[in-house]
């Protein structure tokens, strides 16, 4: 009986506020329909961990008095044997394959066909980076130069570049940061329209613009993976796995003769590898790891940074406009952050809200994924500076 009973003794305020954020999460997966592959696993992910002696973790070691020990150095808990979660972790996340083999799924999903079609639309993608290094520079007031470079990715809103560089950098706030990189890219359409709104005026949000599309050559969309690669790599060669195993993703799509690992890797594998992420990042979202005022920063300044990423982009097509005959909807702006594909469709919705006419779908993609290409390659150049 005393048995059955001392999971119950050692139940604590702090699991049971886990259990609700938990729950938080869940909520917005089911019921608010925001990015359910990642947040439906992740929010089941931390109640499992936060559950007492959870077996999802593994067998911890404890003392005659029955406390958890930990190391006396980092403050980790110590296990006598490793649970599933913890498995999961070391196999996927610690080694980086998870967010790497996730990108491969992600370049499959992107045509790059509007961005060839309007190449001008590459530098909204690098605008929209803003935010990461001026975070970058707040958060170096209270943390450690690498923890700062690390939470300043959170901006890019791309979930797996911050796992990648938190863990090249051994960033001691790696479920923080993993946290808010995936909560503020599910979060995307209610972040970024009052942001958007407050920058630009009614008559800027009415701006119509007609989309010109060309038809792009096969041979020029097989090269453009590979030449960005190349590009990327001699720019900053840390981010070559990153920026590789996207393109590589895009190559398998645009080469015509691989359709059915193509159609695998953007539906089967790309979901796949999302839940497993998910479920794993919830293993390093214990309550003694997670609740404390460290974290609360991190989600404050990351918060900060996609607010900032955001007002880059809108910002820096205002600037343009001043110089533009053929204006440009300051909108599109806002859809250089990597949260692809839910930046891009969230900016054409308000243009149709605006004016149901204004079908800016095309421009805003094409921004998002120069965003996607933008947030890899400032990875890898924060790698370079910090690694």
């Amino acid at each position: 009986m005393e048995i059955l009973y001392e999971n119950f003794m050692h139940l604590t305020i702090q699991h049971v506020i886990m259990w609700i954020i938990g729950g938080v999460l869940i909520f917005l997966a089911i019921k608010k329909e925001m990015e359910p592959t990642l947040l439906l696993p992740l929010g089941f992910g931390t109640i499992m961990v936060n559950l007492p002696f959870s077996g999802a973790l593994g067998e911890f070691l404890v003392d005659a008095a029955g406390n958890i020990l930990r190391d006396p150095v980092t403050g980790e808990i110590l296990f006598e044997t490793e649970g599933p979660l913890l498995t999961l972790f070391n196999a996927g996340i610690a080694n980086e394959l998870f967010p790497l083999i996730l990108f491969i799924g992600i370049g499959a999903m992107i045509d790059f066909g509007p961005v060839l079609s309007n190449p001008k639309l590459m530098i909204f993608g690098a605008a929209a980076q803003f935010g990461i290094f001026l975070t970058m520079s707040l958060a170096s007031i209270f943390f450690d130069l690498p923890d700062a470079a690390s939470i300043g990715i959170i901006g890019a809103a791309d979930g797996p570049t911050a796992i990648v560089v938190a863990m090249k950098l051994g960033s001691k706030y790696l479920p923080a940061i993993m946290v808010a990189a995936y909560s503020y890219m599910a979060l995307v359409p209610i972040i970024q329209p009052p942001v958007i709104k407050l920058l630009t005026t009614k008559k800027e949000r009415l701006i119509r613009m007609p989309y010109k599309g060309k038809d792009i050559s096969k041979t020029t969309r097989i090269l453009f993976p590979i030449v960005i690669t190349v590009i990327a790599g001699m720019v900053a060669p840390d981010s070559v796995a990153l920026v590789g195993f996207l393109m590589f993703g895009n190559l398998i799509r645009e080469c015509g003769v691989l359709d059915n690992l193509s159609e695998t890797a953007q539906k089967v594998l790309a979901n796949l590898v999302t839940i497993f992420l998910g479920i794993t990042i919830a293993s390093q979202m214990e309550a003694s790891k997670f609740l404390t005022m460290e974290t609360l920063l991190i989600l404050g300044l990351g918060l900060f940074a996609f607010i900032f990423d955001t007002a880059g982009g809108v910002l820096f097509a205002k600037f343009l406009n001043l110089f533009l005959k053929e204006k440009i909807n300051p909108m599109i702006g806002a859809a250089g952050i990597s949260a692809f594909p839910m930046s891009g469709r969230v900016v054409h919705k308000m243009g149709l809200a605006e004016d149901n006419q204004n079908f800016l779908l095309m421009h805003s993609i094409g921004v998002n994924v120069s965003g996607q290409i933008a947030s890899v390659i400032a990875g890898g150049l924060i790698l370079s500076f910090f690694q």
